[in-house]
């Protein structure tokens, strides 16, 4: 079951994220968004409304979920950089994945958000110096302060990892392919 719930390992907070390192991970924040859509358009209803794991999301709320948090990320980089260490607002995730309109939306507006969310993370990764993936905020639920290069490194994994959730799906299920 823990292979289900995390397929590629938890996010490591300890790893050390350093600038060579950054390249990379903003490539992967602006080739995340078509790796996604993929891996999901070509699924049908049916397989959109079956859950990755047994009491896990279905792939719909997974798609969902990434507009929603990603969103919030590029706004947690945005208040980084222009105030000093910011105490974030969290959200209830599983609420929102819960919330009604959820289960009649169709995929694409969020497929659609997440493409419009990276391609603004993706120039504003671009723009800021070193100095700038060294400012922090405060996660109030964890009591932890977060630089944004740890962000950085959290959210590739973020989306790799809910990524990797629906390819397994796919992959157990030989019937949805």
């Amino acid at each position: 079951m823990e292979e289900l719930r995390y397929p590629i390992g938890k996010f490591d907070n300890e790893k050390i994220i350093y600038l060579n390192d950054l390249p990379n991970l903003m490539q992967q924040i602006s080739t995340f968004p078509d790796k996604l859509s993929e891996v999901v358009i070509p699924l049908n209803e049916k397989q959109i409304n079956t859950p990755y794991r047994p009491g896990g999301w279905t792939v719909k709320q997974v798609i969902h979920h990434l507009a929603d948090s990603h969103m919030h990320a590029h706004l947690r980089f945005l208040l980084a950089l222009t105030e000093n260490q910011p105490t974030i607002k969290p959200y209830k995730e599983d609420a929102c994945a819960e919330l009604a309109y959820i289960n009649h939306m169709p995929i694409s507006i969020s497929l659609d958000v997440i493409k419009s969310v990276h391609h603004r993370w993706f120039f504003l990764l671009q723009s800021m110096t070193p100095i700038d993936f060294d400012r922090t905020y405060m996660h109030p639920q964890y009591q932890k302060v977060y630089s944004l290069r740890q962000a950085l490194g959290s959210y590739v994994w973020h989306g790799k990892h809910h990524l990797a959730h629906i390819t397994q799906l796919i992959k157990r299920n030989f019937d949805l392919l």
